[in-house]
């Protein structure tokens, strides 16, 4: 556990000396959330479009930050892959698991700040609208949400161990879009029902998002709280330890 914390803490200072990491994983958040509040104000209520309300807003915009997570953990990896940096350290008495708990520490702290930093402006947003969210919501919520984080942040080890540090970015821009679109953050697969939904249903992203809303609002019926938790929490799970294997495996062939 030792070498993971070290391991972490160095993960930290590189994280948090990269000015990007503020601007896409904590203000750009913060700037959608703005802006999507905008444009719910304008739309018309008879629309039937609850998608922008707040409460189904904050954790929307708290998953999409997630993905953010998933591109600078994959970054991360490949950079320290490329520069060999992973492979110096391949030499030292540390396991794959070591190396794989330090960045999940470092990414799942910056997770838990990001998510904090949007449920309270989306609570200050909440009392301006008039419409206050419930304080044990959100703390169930932001509690749960830290399981979202593991499946991204799994995904963004996984991505840097397998690709080089041109294709990471790349691979992971591309999950970012699919989990914003087909996680149901910025539409209702739920109303407009159909193949889209069945496709939604098929990909760990929309319960991601449907467990955040529901922890958010309370709800604890098996089909929204339940059985979303359960398939994010074995999505997770399973991305873990499928990258703690294909870590190890090409921690062995770099040695080799």
């Amino acid at each position: 556990m030792n070498r993971a914390l070290v391991m972490a803490d160095r993960n930290r200072k590189e994280l948090f000396r990269d000015p990007l990491s503020y601007v896409f994983c904590l203000a750009f958040p913060l700037v959608m959330l703005v802006i999507m509040t905008v444009i719910n104000a304008s739309i018309p209520p008879e629309a039937g479009n609850t998608v922008f309300r707040i409460e189904s807003l904050a954790p929307g915009i708290a998953v999409f930050g997630q993905t953010f997570l998933m591109l600078f953990t994959a970054l991360s990896v490949s950079r320290d892959r490329a520069g060999s940096f992973l492979t110096r350290l391949y030499a030292t008495p540390a396991r794959s698991k070591d190396f794989v708990l330090g960045y999940l520490l470092t990414m799942g702290e910056l997770s838990f700040l990001q998510n904090v930093i949007i449920y309270v402006a989306s609570w200050g947003i909440s009392l301006i609208v008039g419409e206050p969210l419930n304080p044990a919501g959100l703390v169930l919520s932001l509690i749960i949400l830290q399981l979202s984080a593991v499946f991204f942040i799994g995904l963004g080890l996984l991505f840097g161990t397998l690709f080089n540090e041109k294709s990471a970015p790349g691979i992971s821009s591309v999950v970012i879009s699919l989990g914003s679109f087909l996680g149901c953050i910025w539409f209702d697969a739920e109303g407009l029902g159909g193949a889209m939904l069945t496709v939604c249903r098929c990909l760990p992203f929309f319960y991601c998002t449907k467990v955040g809303r529901s922890a958010l609002a309370m709800d604890f019926g098996a089909p929204v709280f339940w059985v979303p938790l359960l398939v994010t929490a074995g999505c997770a799970a399973a991305v873990t330890v499928i990258s703690v294997l294909v870590f190890r495996s090409r921690m062995r062939a770099d040695l080799a």
